[in-house]
């Protein structure tokens, strides 16, 4: 659970960034879209290996 102490003199819109900033640093979002659908670890893994192999190639473009 995310608790939020408001300063004194503190605007809630200001708050409510601050509470956003520390959801999204915690992950929960990404981990329940994560969980929506169950992905095999082979493919997991075969996806990894495709953006590695793209981002090798991007690089040695650019070089």
């Amino acid at each position: 659970m995310i608790i939020i102490q408001i300063k004194e003199n503190e605007s809630i819109d200001r708050a409510l960034k601050r509470f956003k900033k520390k959801f999204e640093r915690t992950g929960t979002v990404r981990q329940l879209r994560a969980r929506q659908a169950y992905i095999k670890p082979s493919v997991r893994k075969r996806e990894t290996i495709k953006k590695a192999v793209y981002k090798t190639k991007m690089q040695s473009l650019f070089e």
